[in-house]
């Protein structure tokens, strides 16, 4: 069965049925039914309630009344015949008017429908018309079984709320009601139709309250005049005559002094040293009506001079006649300015003209100051009660009623919230900043505290399966920090008829004006809400949707000010959560892809450092907070007991500077691997970096890659270091001593410019001694000069000796790093062992094949001395294999050379630059199996060039030593 109303107008019974019996009907019905039909529950209600309350007091002649009365005449014409009737409510839901298009219903229908006074709102009568309307605050349709109430169920109707055009607030709801047969879709817009002009009708009630206020300024005014008094007008070179900035300030001051309806003299401040004095005069019309009067107050003018103002004349219709002296004056009235969204005072009238020049003025002789500016005066401008000189001569500026200029003032001071909110909120790319935002922001220019509610999948930059469910407390924020909401990190468990709730179920905002008699608020948790009721009593629950994505929901709660939220209170609302959620989506996408390019930065880094016993290593990786870049360290064990130490930075950030560094990284470990010195592992990289970008599919240029590096090569049995950089900053050198030194090491061009040479330094590194290898994300900063940084990078790391090479990450990290790094920091960090010459033995021999005997006895019985005697078969094979080839295919002289560490190196060098090739001897070859037995006994040989020759190395495994 579809949703809402079926074919024959009946509604959805079977569902409403299941509803009652307590089964789920979430797919079968409404939201706004539904909700209202929970509401319903939760109260209490019982469907076969026939009795409401009733008002015999109601107010039959207020301002809705007035406005609807020839408006329903006119509805009533046009439905005559039709069993239609028409009715108007007051904002609680009394019906105050009913009207029939049939005059024989007024008769046959029960007294609920026909008498005026009875009260249909939601949580008396339940689900209706007139009760939705109000609590939905937009137009609705109620359908046959879609009412709560057994009474309604053969009916239908349709409502509006009508609004207030100065303050919007709802004044009161029309409604037709109608068999459930009659419907017509061109009911909707008969509704709007007639509310509209009742709106009109409300405006012009506000415009004749305007006009007897001018009526009763004019005539006090000209009174006082008449008899000699203070009464006296500026003419056309007035406070008004000022340009257009000057009098927007004039015209804010004016409506903020309406708002307070306070008599007072007010200064208002304008650029270039000047000074306009403002004066409020409370006043009352004939009728009653009450008002404010703003006046600039002019010097230099006559008291006397009456007030001429250059402008067509303009007569102010529907006004009775005046005695002369009035009539005069507003016929030549064309600059008077009515507070915003009063209406039009005078049709014709000139608005206020920029003037060409400015004037300054002072306060009236004899005023003094109170508190900050604020001049108190006492009748016909006597200061402080007390007679005074001849004041200046005065200009009307505004005139209003103080709502109005309330209204006027909250308006103003929204669009300047909005416009706050636009600098304030997402101005960093973090879901739970820009969440912090949007409550900061709206405490207190909107409400009192502020709770925003994310599913932790948001807080983790992926979409929600469930935004509902997965709720959790993000922020709270507030005027105090004591009052009893969920904490922080906790969730929130908001019920099915919760605000929170259903907002996230409609993706519209709901408004809650008054929490006491909030049904579904208060049945998710009565101990909870009772609680939080002690200081708060409205709510605007409104949710967080951005690009089709549910990202959580922000309520806003009012406790202080007396005035609860109302539709106004929530659009703005629904304004700021609009752009608080582009602003947290695009967080949320930065978290997701930031994630992203940080898991694989990290799973292209080294998980783990290779064991070894000559180098101390530890290594740190922040990644920057705004975006993930491409640093990289590494730790490279080589032949003969070396360590290579490599650290790199990729320019630019985010995937394509993850996925080069990962490129890079390896292939530089490939190259370090083959044995080549550091100056020629750039010049390969350097190559490799500058094809990378011949490759780019971008073409142009337009994905230039740039990279630096810094690579040290540790010989532990030389204690010395041989290092190379291209536009890398230089490693910190710290002696056994605790002196820093930085290595004077040529800086070498960056990685991809080509055809540059690299130049290697070698560096003395005595046992115990630290190397700190970084890159620039540790010293440069836009906010510190890098000089300055070094220096403290000296301090750091000085007379500090002792220091594991883990205290000395975290030390550098906590003295030196930025707070908030805008590039990625890796930082690597070695103490260097000396390899104990205990464990080196070594070898020289010229090119004589009688003398191989002699090595492998020799050999032998140093390793019986480390006590190797397992591994002495195969090392004895290797160095016999390895001699020979030196003695064949070599040149003398030849050094033979065994290192002890973790493994046992066999090294054979000779001042040939001919490196053996393996290959596989086929069974009628009488050699060529030297090598293959050397690899086969070893865990892993090969070559390496030295300045004069090579070296040929075999590594024996000790596992079973």
């Amino acid at each position: 069965m579809a949703a809402g109303r079926v074919p024959d107008g009946t509604g959805p019974t079977r569902f409403r049925e299941r509803f009652l019996q307590g089964e789920a009907v979430d797919q079968g019905v409404r939201p706004s039914i539904l909700g209202s039909w929970q509401r319903c529950r939760s109260l209490g209600l019982s469907p076969d309630q026939s009795d409401l309350p009733f008002h015999e007091d109601f107010e039959a002649d207020g301002r809705i009344v007035r406005a609807a009365v020839p408006v329903l005449d006119r509805l009533q014409s046009l439905f005559s015949g039709s069993q239609v009737n028409i009715s108007v409510a007051d904002a609680d839901g009394t019906v105050l008017l009913r009207r029939f298009g049939e005059e024989s219903l007024a008769h046959r229908l029960p007294a609920i429908q026909r008498v005026p006074g009875f009260v249909f709102a939601e949580q008396h009568a339940g689900t209706n018309g007139i009760g939705l309307a109000l609590a939905e605050r937009q137009l609705i349709r109620v359908y046959g079984a879609e009412h709560f109430a057994e009474r309604s169920q053969a009916n239908a109707c349709v409502a509006l709320p009508v609004r207030d055009p100065l303050s919007g607030r709802i004044e009161g709801v029309l409604c037709f009601g109608y068999p459930r047969g009659f419907e017509n879709p061109a009911l909707g817009d008969v509704i709007r139709r007639a509310a509209r002009a009742m709106e009109r009708r409300l405006l012009g009630q506000s415009s004749a309250r305007e006009r007897a206020l001018l009526r009763a300024y004019l005539a006090t005014d000209a009174q006082t005049a008449a008899a000699g008094g203070r009464g006296g007008r500026a003419t056309a070179g007035g406070a008004l005559d000022l340009p257009a900035g000057d009098r927007a300030v004039l015209m804010e001051k004016a409506a903020e002094l309406i708002s307070h309806a306070q008599r007072a003299a007010v200064d208002v401040h304008l650029p270039g040293g000047r000074r306009v004095t403002l004066v409020s005069r409370p006043m009352t019309s004939a009728s009653g009506v009450e008002g404010v009067a703003i006046e600039a107050v002019l010097p230099g003018l006559s008291p006397a001079e009456p007030l001429v103002v250059p402008g067509r004349e303009a007569e102010l219709p529907g006004l009775p006649a005046e005695p002369p002296a009035v009539a005069a004056a507003v016929s030549r009235l064309a600059r008077l300015a009515v507070a915003p969204g009063a209406g039009s005072v005078a049709p014709g009238a000139g608005s206020v003209a920029p003037g060409a020049g400015s004037v300054a003025l002072a306060a009236p002789d004899g005023g003094g100051a109170d508190g900050d500016g604020v001049t108190a005066h006492g009748p016909d401008g006597v200061a402080n009660g007390s007679p005074g000189p001849q004041p200046p001569a005065r200009e009307l500026v505004l005139l209003g009623e103080p709502q109005v200029g309330a209204y006027a003032l909250a308006a103003r001071r929204r669009l300047e919230l909005l416009s706050e909110a636009s600098a304030r909120i997402g101005t960093t790319l973090d879901v739970r900043r820009t969440a912090e935002e949007l409550a900061e922001t709206a405490v207190p220019r909107l409400a009192d505290y502020v709770t925003v509610d994310l599913p932790d999948a948001v807080l983790r930059g992926e979409e929600a399966a469930d935004p509902v469910g997965d709720l959790c407390r993000t922020v709270v924020h507030g005027i105090r920090d004591d009052l009893p909401f969920t904490p922080v990190g906790k969730r929130p468990g908001f019920g099915p008829t919760a605000p929170q709730r259903r907002s996230l179920t409609s993706g519209q905002a709901v408004l809650e004006p008054d929490l006491t008699s909030a049904a579904g608020w208060l049945a998710q948790d009565p101990e909870y809400a009772g609680q939080l009721l002690a200081h708060v009593h409205s709510l605007i629950a409104v949710p967080l949707v951005a690009r089709g994505v549910v990202l959580g929901v922000v309520s806003f709660y009012r406790a202080q000010e007396p005035v609860p939220f109302g539709d106004d209170d929530r659009s703005l609302a629904q304004e700021l959560a609009g752009r608080a959620a582009l602003s947290i989506d695009n967080a949320r996408r930065y978290t997701h892809e930031r994630a992203m390019v940080l898991a694989l930065q990290r799973r292209l880094l080294p998980h783990g450092l290779p064991e070894q016993e000559t180098v101390e290593v530890a290594h740190r990786y922040l990644p920057a907070e705004a975006d993930v870049g491409g640093d990289w360290y590494d730790v490279i064990p080589l032949s003969g007991a070396r360590t290579g130490l490599l650290v790199g930075d990729v320019v630019g950030h985010g995937m394509l500077s993850a996925a080069t560094m990962g490129r890079l990284r390896t292939a530089a470990r490939s190259f370090a691997e083959l044995d080549f010195p550091p100056d020629e592992v750039l010049v390969h990289l350097d190559n490799l970096v500058g094809r990378l970008d011949r490759e780019d599919p971008d073409g142009e240029g337009a994905g230039i890659i740039g990279a630096t590096c810094l690579y040290v090569i540790y010989d532990p049995t030389a204690q010395r270091c041989v290092m190379a950089r291209a536009g890398h900053p230089p490693p910190a050198l710290v002696r056994p001593d605790g002196k820093v030194v930085y290595p004077d090491l040529p800086a070498g061009p960056p990685l991809g410019l080509g055809g540059l040479p690299f130049d290697a330094v070698e560096v003395d590194l005595p046992e115990d001694s630290q190397l700190v290898l970084f890159t620039d994300g540790l010293i440069e900063d836009r906010h510190r000069d890098v000089d300055v940084v070094l220096d403290q990078l000296r301090g750091t790391l000085a007379h500090h000796p002792e220091r594991t090479p883990e205290d000395t990450c975290q030390a550098i990290l906590d003295a030196v790093a930025p707070a908030h790094p805008c590039d990625d920091i890796a930082l690597l960090v070695a103490r260097t062992h000396a390899l104990d010459p205990g464990r080196i033995a070594t070898w020289e021999l010229p090119a004589d094949p009688a003398l191989v005997g002699d090595v492998r006895a020799s050999a032998l019985r140093r390793l019986a001395d480390w006590g190797l005697d397992e591994a002495a078969f195969a090392a004895e094979l290797i160095l016999s294999e390895l001699v020979t080839n030196a003695i064949r295919h070599g040149a003398g002289p030849i050094r033979v050379r065994l290192l002890y560490e973790r493994t046992l190196i066999c090294e054979v060098s000779d001042s040939s630059n001919t490196a053996p090739h393996l290959r596989r001897a086929a069974s009628t070859d009488e050699g060529g199996r030297g090598l293959f037995l050397v690899a086969q006994l070893s865990r892993t040989w090969g070559t390496r060039y030295l300045p004069q020759g090579k070296a040929i190395w075999a590594e024996c495994g000790l596992d079973g030593v």
